[in-house]
């Protein structure tokens, strides 16, 4: 009996690396003398590069970078070997670096962003993954290719400072002077969503809200978006509204396709390829996996779906460990997830659920590896 344990945080309480512990000592309880393997996975968002990292090695890198509103703060990186990054712009430009009463999404700026990439193209790697979410910006990725050279001009050929109440103003975008070691690289985009660049299901409008937004100011920025998207067709012949995820982050999105040649991937299918998952299969009876909550969203590329079409592909069974399930959680079963176990075991505020968030899910670990034993015991009946 060979266990593989594959399990997303649960945000605000379990790590993925605790989800694993918790569900090697339930194992070893219920199954002495089990074989297991556990990795770290995530599905693109936060805690990705520190995934990827704990499960294929590799060392982080910091430096400091300007934030969302330009202030200095410091990030970091993951070195993978000699060539291959992976790196999360929220780290660089991410919505917690600006407080609640500073949110503005026509002042935050991706130039941060631009600087972590331009570290790691100075150190030499050339394969770079950057995960999109979590952004503070609506900046269209012009502060990020602003910082590796390109030059995002008004109707006096004056160079923009490449923040969001820019967007109305570019006439012209000058790439001459683009890093000429991004022409080297290859960009793999982890993103989760397909939103186009405008629009109602755009960037400024689905995003912007939470970024410190008011109508009026979305308004302001979607109109300076179509503009900037009207630029980037008229120069380089990408309409970027028909590139899905091109509003992923602010824009940024678009930014990273359009000038470098970026590929959309799914952040899941990002991880999970980086952290060799589909070696770690084999020789494996059961996949044990989860996340927070388990619901519709579950089985649009986040961890359990990822995890589960691979079980699925290779016919090994998988199971989940959620702490709730909404609506539209049980479509996951047609993802090749078997089995969906919650934590909460009894009626109780979600206070007292995140308290006891270690206690719960190891107890749900042991429910579970339970009722396999009772299945395989089944199996010997005649």
């Amino acid at each position: 009996m060979k266990f593989l344990f594959a399990s997303d945080s649960f945000k605000g309480t379990l790590s993925s690396q605790n989800t694993g512990v918790l569900l090697a000592q339930a194992a070893r309880e219920i199954f002495p003398g089990c074989e297991y393997v556990q990795t770290m996975v995530a599905d693109g968002g936060e805690g990705t590069t520190d995934a990827v990292l704990a499960a294929a090695g590799g060392t982080k890198v910091s430096l400091s970078v300007h934030g969302p509103l330009g202030h200095i703060t410091r990030c970091s990186y993951g070195l993978l070997d000699s060539q291959r990054a992976v790196m999360e712009m929220a780290a660089a430009s991410g919505l917690p670096l600006v407080s609640d009463a500073q949110k503005d999404p026509r002042l935050t700026s991706t130039y941060g962003t631009g600087e972590m990439i331009a570290d790691a193209l100075k150190r030499g790697l050339r394969d770079i993954s950057i995960a999109v979410g979590g952004s503070a910006t609506n900046d269209g990725g012009m502060g990020c290719m602003r910082a590796l050279g390109v030059r995002f001009l008004d109707e006096d050929g004056k160079e923009l400072s490449g923040c969001g109440q820019d967007l109305i103003r570019v006439k012209a975008v000058d790439t001459d002077g683009i890093n000429p070691l991004a022409r080297e690289a290859a960009f793999t985009v982890m993103c989760d969503v397909t939103n186009p660049l405008c629009g109602k299901n755009g960037a400024t409008h689905t995003f912007g809200k939470q970024k410190g937004g008011t109508p009026e100011i979305l308004e302001q920025l979607e109109a300076g978006m179509q503009n900037y998207r009207d630029i980037l067709n008229s120069q380089f012949g990408i309409n970027a509204d028909e590139i899905p995820g091109s509003g992923a982050a602010g824009g940024l999105g678009a930014a990273l396709m359009v000038f470098l040649g970026g590929k959309l991937k799914s952040g899941i299918e990002t991880v999970l390829d980086l952290v060799k998952f589909d070696q770690m299969l084999d020789g494996v009876s059961l996949v044990v996996t989860g996340e927070g909550t388990a619901d519709w969203q579950s089985v649009s590329g986040k961890v359990m779906h990822g995890i589960g079409m691979r079980c699925k592909k290779r016919g090994i069974p998988a199971a989940a460990i959620v702490g709730n399930m909404g609506k539209g959680a049980e479509d996951i079963f047609n993802c090749g997830i078997d089995s969906i176990i919650t934590t909460v075991n009894g009626v109780m505020s979600l206070d007292e659920a995140l308290m006891r968030a270690d206690e719960l899910y190891l107890s749900a670990a042991r429910r579970m590896f339970r009722l396999l034993r009772a299945g395989m015991r089944l199996q010997e009946t005649p």
